[in-house]
Parts: C-alpha cells; sequence; structure tokens
C-alpha cells in the first residue's frame, strides 16, 4: 500500500513537472490585431522551430495597451509599443531592459533606430525597433484619375462626406499641424490646427479605429480619401485586392516607430528574446510583405532583401520622402489631455 501511494504521489509529481514546463514555454505576446506578430503562419513557423507556444492578445490603443501591462503585471512576453510610448512605460516600471546579446538580428537594424533615446536609457536597452511606417492619406483609386500630390486634398468640395479619419486625439492634431506647416512636435499656433481641423469636420463621412473599419469603408465605395497607415494601405492592396494607394502629400506625413518590449515580470524570458529576434529576420519580413503588405523593417538587410522595385524600399526609402516626414515623439499627459478636449469638442460637428 505505501508503495503504491509512492508511486502515486511520484506520478502526479510528475504530471504537475511537465504542466509546469508546457506553462512555462507559453509566450504571451500583446500587439495589434493582424499587425505580423499574429499571422497564423508566422506563428506556426516561430513554434515548430522554438517549441514556445504563441498566445496572442490585442489593443486598439496605446492607452488600451499600457492599461493591460498595468492591470496584468506578469502575464505578458512580449509587447508591441509605439516608440512615443515607451518612455512611459519604463517611467512606470511596465518594461525590463533587454539583453540584445541574446538577439543576433538586432545587429542589422538601422543605426538611427536602434539608438532613438526613445528606446534606450541610462545605458539599457528597453525596445527593439521592429518596423516603421506613415499616418498618411490614403486614396479609393475609383475616385481619382491622378492621385492628389496635396493633402489640401482632405478639403476638397468635390469629396464631401467621403472623407475619413482616425478616431485619436493625438494623430489628428499631429495630422492638422501638418496641414498648417507646424512642427508636429512643437507646435506653436494651437489656434491654426484648431480651425484647420474644425473646417475639416464638415468633409467627414465618420471616423476610424481599426483596418477593418477603413477597408470596408472603401471597399463598398463609401470613402473617397482618408488619413491611413502605410503598412495598412499596402495591405488593403496585397492582401484584399482593394483599390487602395497610399499618397504622402507635399506638406509631409507623420511617421511612427514600433519596437517590441519585455514587460517586467516575464515568466518567458528567452521565449520573448527569441520572438523578437524572429520577428525582425529577413526572412520573415519579406514572408510578410510578399503574403500580407507590412510597414518598412527596422532591419537593414531585411529591406535589402525586397524587390528594389518595392513599395517599402523604393518608395519609402526614397531620401525625398525621408525629408519631409516627421517622427512622432514622446508628449506629455498635459499635452494628451489637451488634445483630447480639442479633438472631443471638434468631433461634436460631425452628423
Amino acid at each position: 500500500m505505501r508503495m503504491t501511494r509512492l508511486k502515486t504521489i511520484l506520478t502526479a509529481a510528475a504530471v504537475l513537472t511537465s504542466a509546469a514546463a508546457v506553462q512555462a514555454d507559453d509566450l504571451h505576446v500583446l500587439n495589434w490585431k493582424g499587425y505580423g506578430a499574429d499571422e497564423p503562419w508566422a506563428v506556426e513557423a516561430f513554434e515548430k522551430a522554438t517549441g514556445h507556444k504563441v498566445i496572442n492578445d490585442f489593443f486598439n490603443s496605446e492607452q488600451e495597451m499600457l492599461t493591460k501591462l498595468r492591470t496584468n503585471p506578469g502575464l505578458y512576453d512580449v509587447v508591441m509599443i509605439n516608440a512615443a510610448f515607451t518612455g512611459q512605460a519604463i517611467e512606470e516600471g511596465l518594461i525590463q531592459g533587454i539583453d540584445v546579446s541574446n538577439i543576433p538580428n538586432y545587429a542589422d537594424i538601422s543605426p538611427d533606430k536602434s539608438d532613438s533615446p526613445m528606446l534606450n536609457r541610462d545605458g539599457t536597452v528597453y525596445g527593439i525597433p521592429w518596423v516603421w511606417g506613415l499616418t498618411a492619406i490614403a486614396i479609393n483609386e475609383k475616385s481619382f484619375a491622378t492621385p492628389p500630390t496635396s493633402i489640401s486634398v482632405m478639403w476638397d468640395e468635390a469629396h464631401k462626406g467621403r472623407v475619413i479619419i482616425r478616431d485619436d486625439a493625438v494623430e489628428a492634431v499631429q495630422f492638422g499641424a501638418i496641414a498648417t506647416g507646424q512642427d508636429i512636435n512643437d507646435i506653436e499656433d494651437m489656434d491654426a490646427v484648431k480651425a484647420k481641423l474644425a473646417s475639416l469636420m464638415p468633409q467627414i463621412r465618420t471616423f476610424w479605429s481599426s483596418e477593418n473599419d477603413w477597408n470596408q469603408m472603401v471597399a463598398s465605395n463609401q470613402i473617397d480619401i482618408g488619413t491611413y497607415w502605410s503598412g495598412s494601405a499596402d495591405r488593403a492592396k496585397t492582401q484584399f485586392n482593394l483599390p487602395v494607394s497610399l499618397v504622402i502629400p507635399e506638406e509631409g506625413a507623420v511617421a511612427w516607430l514600433d519596437a517590441f518590449s519585455i514587460p517586467t515580470g516575464s515568466k518567458n524570458v528567452a521565449g520573448a528574446e527569441a520572438f523578437i529576434n524572429y520577428m525582425i529576420d529577413p526572412g520573415f519580413y519579406v514572408e510578410w510583405v510578399t503574403k500580407v503588405g507590412a510597414p518598412v523593417s527596422a532591419n537593414e538587410k531585411a529591406v535589402a532583401a525586397l524587390p528594389e522595385n518595392s513599395f517599402n524600399r523604393k518608395v519609402m526609402g526614397d531620401p525625398k520622402v525621408a525629408e519631409r516626414i516627421q517622427f512622432q515623439a514622446p508628449i506629455t499627459d498635459e499635452q494628451r489631455e489637451a488634445y483630447l478636449a480639442i479633438w472631443q469638442e471638434l468631433k461634436v460637428n460631425v452628423k
């Protein structure tokens, strides 16, 4: 009886140990839905290569992402963060330092991205640059014989009621800054921005929050033009065969840098490092661009691996484009609240 009982205890312990091992191999990733890291083929390839099981969770805004990190300490192993918000995550203790020696592909990241002060603090790396892109404007090709070149087309009466803009206060104000010839990170005349956006409101059909919103609107031919992310416009055409083209206005566009970080308390740091290394690998990137459409990789070798005439290499790599884009920098809570107040006031005028 004693031997039977001992055998039962040992068996139970073995089962628990095995379960703990499997659980330890789980990799919890927090990201935008439909944004590379959750592509089924990519997840399958990563899991097969490493043995780590990817469990994705999603957010619809940077504020929601920060809230999920705050309210679920220790749950996530990898989080995608717009670099403009990385500093806030560092200050709140939501992410931890990263040992880049465990991420071989980090060596091929463009220095202007890897050395960004938004991702580094006191000699410690907190964010691994992944991709960058633009918030520019995209058009319904059915509505234009010739693609526009100026941001002013958004205010053209010919498109009244068929213009769409993302429901995001910071992005909207920065878009207004570009439309008034100002620096998005140093807006000196906020009244001019507010007036410019107010004059746009009669043009607006509605506001969008996700790629699916935008794509459904253009698929049903309800819109002519709207603000859109460069990678999303690429996906709309590549994956869904929609009549969408990205336009980078002569006045400029808002640029953003997305990076991967490791949340404080991660239970699978080794898995997180392996996942980040996979996500910045040229092999994954080229397949992502080819199958789905994607923003521009921060990995120089990954971009160089694309065909010479590809959009992300030929257009996004054009020095003339680089001259007129403005990368988002961090903003204070006070600025964010001020932008939100302006935006909420403006939206009241859209029926």
